[in-house]
């Protein structure tokens, strides 16, 4: 009975080293080979979801987005949804630039990882303050094309990328924003939701265009 117990013992050790190794294994992710049509689907989902302060699932999307459409490791994948959510959920209840700020560390957080295992050299400070300095704009009731250029500017420091393609995707990503907002307060129907994940699509068609390598 000794024995049959240590055999169980050892093989329940060796299932949960392989487990934790699939896990935590460092892995390098593509920030530029992503299905454009699935990133859009999920990224329709997570603004519905922020909007109406479901954050749980907002995690799943953005897990699924980083360790689905991205390939990075489970763990990664769970960081940068818990970095990434967590800021986006300070930042809700902000009423102005200096209250922001408390999103700034775990954007740069996110941003580091990103870096760090993505396959992408950039300065993740920058990243991180360029990203809250557009989510501020939203707010500040500025023509869409105005935050859209600094989309196109977090976009271009990841991936060193300044082109037109860059710049239409950013665009039509902050028409979309605009889009819902001007029909907040429960005015938004399906087919809004609809109309924003065609548009996602074109966007991001269009920053895979613009990010390509050799392009």
């Amino acid at each position: 009975m000794l024995r049959i117990l240590s055999r169980i013992f050892l093989v329940l050790v060796l299932l949960a080293l392989a487990v934790a190794g699939y896990a935590f294994w460092p892995r390098q992710a593509d920030l530029r080979d992503f299905d454009a049509d699935a990133v859009a689907r999920l990224e329709t989902g997570m603004w519905r979801d922020y909007y109406s302060h479901d954050y749980k699932t907002l995690a799943t999307r953005l897990y699924a987005l980083y360790h689905d459409i991205y390939r990075f490791s489970p763990a990664d994948s769970a960081r940068l949804a818990v970095y990434s959510g967590k800021a986006a959920q300070l930042f809700q209840p902000t009423t102005n630039r200096d209250e922001a700020q408390v999103a700034l560390p775990m954007l740069v957080s996110y941003y580091t990882l990103l870096r760090d295992h993505g396959g992408e050299t950039f300065d993740p400070e920058k990243a991180a303050e360029m990203e809250l300095d557009w989510w501020q704009l939203r707010r500040e009731k500025i023509a869409p094309e105005q935050y859209g250029n600094v989309i196109a500017q977090v976009d271009e420091e990841i991936f060193k990328a300044h082109n037109d393609h860059v710049t239409k995707s950013a665009q039509i990503r902050a028409a979309m924003m605009r889009y819902r907002d001007d029909r907040r307060d429960g005015h938004m129907q399906d087919e809004d939701w609809a109309h924003i994940e065609q548009n996602l699509i074109e966007s991001y068609r269009e920053l895979k265009t613009g990010v390509a390598r050799g392009s």
